[in-house]
Formats: C-alpha cells, structure tokens, sequence
C-alpha cells in the first residue's frame, strides 16, 4: 500500500502518509532510524512506482476520509526510505496539486545539492530538513551516510534550496546522547539554522525503538541547553519529544491499516489497542500478524512497540 491514514503527525496534525520508496532503500543508515538499518544503500535516484498509480491511490484515501468526515492537514511523503531517491517525486508532487490539499516532503536532505531534486520538491507546501549536525566526523557517525556524498556540498544544497523556495521550511535535530549534544556541536549547528531561516526547527529524540541498541536520549540538562542555544539565535523552536496522540483511524480493512502504519511509524501498545478499539476488533490479529511474521514485538524504555518486519515484506516482492 502507497498511502497510509491519515495519521497523528506531531509536527503537521493530520497527515495522510505517502510511502513512495519501497523498503528500505535510503542514502543515509542512521543510528536511531526507528525502522532498523538500511537494507538497500543508495544515491541513485529510480522509478518505483508510476506517478498514476501513486495519485490514484492517494485520491482514493482521500475519498475514503471525506467519506468518514476525517479532515486531512498535509499529504505527505515520509516512506520507508529517502522520498526524494524516487525519480518521479516532482512529477507526483504536481499530480497531487489538484487534490486541493496541502503537500510535505520529510527529507533527510542528503540530496538537495542536486538541482533535479530541488527543482521536484519546489512545488511542495512544506519541506521537513533533517540537519542532525554541521560537523563531518559527527555526521558519518549519526547519520552513517552513503560513502559518496559529503556534508559540505548537502550544507550548501540545503542553503540553495531555502533561496528558491516559496514554501515553509521545517527543520529536525534528532539527539542523541554523547553523540551530537555538546555544546560546541549545537552552537555549530544552531548558527547553520540560523543562517537558513527555518520557519520552525524541531529538537527531537529517539522516543521509538533505536536501530542500534546503544543510542540513548540525552538528559534533560542537554535538552534544556539545546533549547537555550537555539532561542539565543533566534530560531523558533519548539521539543519533538512526546509521542502522538491515540488518534490513528481504520479505514475497514485493519490488517492493512496495521500494516501500513507499522511500515513507516512503530506502533506502541495503547494507540494499537485504541487503533483496534475503533476498527471493533480484537487483539487476535495483532497475535496473528506476529505469528505470520508480519509484524515484529520490540520493547523499547518499557514500553513495547509494534513495527513491520521490512525484511519479510523485502522477501514478498522478489517472489
């Protein structure tokens, strides 16, 4: 399934989802990547799915919502890799003006130095930039990008992209505890988001289940200096560190819905109990997914969450 919800976004309300990368294909392998290591690398940018294909599947989600009377805030594209490696993304983007709502793509960036990539998601209403870090030797840490691109030249795209676009940016600072929240690492990279003129910039932290193991949150002293650095620039900030509300919808089919939402956004317990409470269905399938291999059971600072096993759905396409 391409299109997903609409689901609780923290940063755009509600958010009808637009898988268009397969999994997991990404230029980045990210450390706290809450959907697990990258399968496939790349930088190449391909077809997926033809542009047709994606707009009807979207249109019809969107007909299913007005139907339940459910409003839809943004269209986004947040798949379970990188969306601007999609090569039609631009051709997408123009195809879903006429839905009449409002476009995001959430990036990771690392391809905006090239201006085929600028120019497809110029069109967008909203661009979300990840900007982890400004220093090289932290990126490669954090972010464990593909070997043959640089920060320096994704530093000056992101800077090119913000003097032709029309849009509101949003940026993301993912931290990461004793990885990119030193003082000098978050003065650096507060000065480079200042310098770009973000409409809003989110300081988040790894709430969902970690790629490795070892990442850990930072303490409140780091949050709470991250946050001062920040306002001392004169960024509009504001913490990305709560979990959404209970406010997933099924759409009739809750095997799919499950499956899809769990694609692209771990699934803790008690908004899978309330997701299920709405659709008037019972634990049982959740059992069954698991048992099918099809939803994977991981524990994460007490809680446990609920994710697609991208592995087996990898598996399921070369057949």
């Amino acid at each position: 399934m391409i299109a997903f919800g609409p689901v609780p976004s923290r940063r755009l309300g509600r958010s009808l989802g637009i898988n268009n990368i397969p999994p997991k294909i990404c230029s980045y392998s990210c450390i706290y990547c809450q959907l697990g290591r990258t399968i496939r690398m790349r930088v190449k940018r391909e077809a997926f799915y033809k542009p047709n294909e994606l707009f009807k599947e979207v249109e019809g989600k969107v007909e299913e919502a007005e139907n339940r009377k459910e409003h839809i805030d943004y269209l986004t594209f947040v798949p379970d890799g990188e969306p601007t490696l999609d090569i039609n993304l631009g051709r997408e983007i123009k195809k879903l003006i006429s839905l009449d709502i409002k476009i995001a793509v959430i990036t990771n960036s690392s391809l905006l130095w090239r201006k085929n990539v600028r120019d497809d998601v110029r069109n967008a209403d909203l661009v979300s930039i990840k900007i982890d870090t400004v220093d090289e030797k932290i990126w490669r840490k954090i972010n464990r990008p593909h070997p043959s691109i640089n920060l320096k030249k994704i530093l000056d795209g992101i800077l090119r992209f913000r003097k032709d676009f029309n849009g509101r940016i949003y940026t993301e600072t993912m931290l990461v505890d004793r990885v990119n929240d030193d003082e000098k690492n978050l003065r650096d990279t507060a000065d480079f988001i200042a310098e770009l003129s973000a409409d809003k910039s989110y300081i988040s932290i790894p709430i969902r289940p970690p790629a490795e193991k070892w990442v850990n949150i930072p303490g409140r002293l780091s949050l709470n200096k991250a946050y001062r650095i920040f306002k001392e620039r004169g960024i509009d900030v504001e913490y990305l560190i709560e979990h959404e509300e209970n406010k997933f919808t099924s759409t009739g089919d809750i095997k799919e819905d499950i499956l899809s939402i769990a694609s692209v956004h771990p699934i803790r317990e008690d908004s899978l109990e309330e997701l299920l409470r709405k659709a008037d269905a019972d634990w049982d399938i959740v059992e069954r997914l698991k048992s099918e291999k099809e939803l994977v059971e991981v524990r994460y600072r007490n809680k446990k969450f609920y994710m697609r096993n991208l592995f087996k759905k990898l598996d399921n396409k070369k057949r």
